[in-house]
């Protein structure tokens, strides 16, 4: 019998619908619209170069950051696409000071809140260098038939139902779970469709890549300076030297040592004694993720990214994330060089 090789997201989506009798379908559809609006936003990055949409719009965004005019377009698009799908009663962005509260009846009854970078990397986009997109969805606290609430945003990681991530690449893929696996899927741009690419994807026990900015080396604790200094020793049993890649966007950096095995820093600085990092839609989402691929996200003091809970809509968290035995080697570091 004639049985089709590829799967679409979309089916995929529907066909994994059995594992939330809870959800009836609305995750689904709320899957369904951020993969919506990814394509557009993937559209305009592609073709960014040609229109004027490169650049800065001389705003600075809440964490005091240039926003570009990228940024402002991809919170439009995504924060649209969710209102539409009238699963969403509001969102938190890193682009807006407070919450995006959704006032229509239909996404006031609403299920759930989504926290997400609709770009993350775009200082990166005048150099074409891969951005992305992060997303974080919870179901909501307050009461449904009322407007969105703080305390929908401020949960623990453990209480997220979904998770994912958009790279815009040399090619486009969307990467999520639902707390039952991971899988990746690349936009075919023939059809207009995200097809299954990566099934069931782990990440390996043992990595040879590391991620960090070592422009702040000497504003990293001890812990952390020997630690990266551990990992350019020639070490045949132990594969080191390791390898450096570090490109300055959260989803390219996470997705490739993801795929290969590695661990991506980004710990407290003199500047940033919190880390840069936002706990709620960059954090949580991808340790979300890394756990269900078999690794490890943590903070500077070894805790579990997942246990920890925001008190702010943009709050900062040092993270250590990729693969186990990666990150424990770290942890015993931090553990020996505490100042």
């Amino acid at each position: 019998m004639f049985r089709k090789t590829v799967d679409t997201l979309n089916e995929f989506i529907i066909e994994r619908q059995a594992d939330f009798p809870y959800a009836k379908g609305e995750l689904s559809r709320l899957l369904t619209h951020i993969a919506l609006a990814a394509k557009v936003v993937n559209r305009e990055v592609n073709r960014a170069g040609l229109v004027d949409i490169l650049g800065a719009t001389g705003d600075v965004n809440v964490q005091g950051e240039n926003v570009q005019k990228l940024d402002d377009f991809a919170n439009a698009k995504f924060a649209l696409a969710l209102k539409g799908s009238s699963e969403c009663c509001g969102i938190v962005t890193e682009e807006s000071d407070e919450i995006i509260k959704f006032d229509t009846d239909m996404a006031k009854d609403g299920k759930y809140i989504v926290c997400i970078d609709p770009l993350d990397g775009s200082s990166n986009i005048d150099v074409n260098v891969s951005i992305g997109t992060i997303f974080s969805i919870y179901r909501r606290i307050s009461k449904r038939g009322h407007i969105a609430q703080i305390e929908d945003f401020l949960q623990e990681g453990t209480k997220q139902v979904a998770a994912g991530y958009i790279i815009y690449g040399s090619s486009t893929m969307m990467v999520y779970t639902t707390g039952r696996g991971i899988n990746g899927f690349t936009l075919d741009p023939s059809i207009g469709e995200f097809c299954l690419s990566h099934r069931n994807i782990q990440i390996p026990l043992n990595g040879y890549i590391i991620s960090v900015n070592e422009g702040n080396y000497k504003q990293f604790c001890p812990g952390v300076r020997k630690y990266i200094d551990y990992c350019k020793e020639i070490d045949e049993e132990t594969n080191r030297p390791y390898t450096a890649r570090y490109i300055g966007s959260l989803v390219a950096d996470f997705h490739r040592n993801l795929l290969k095995g590695g661990i991506f820093m980004y710990p407290p600085t003199k500047k940033h004694t919190q880390g840069k990092l936002r706990i709620v839609y960059e954090a949580n989402p991808v340790a979300f993720l890394v756990e269900q691929a078999g690794g490890v996200a943590v903070d500077h003091d070894g805790r579990r990214i997942l246990d920890i809970k925001p008190d702010d809509l943009h709050q900062r968290v040092p993270l250590y994330i990729g693969s186990r035995n990666m990150v424990e080697t770290l942890l015993e570091f931090l553990e020996k060089n505490e100042e």
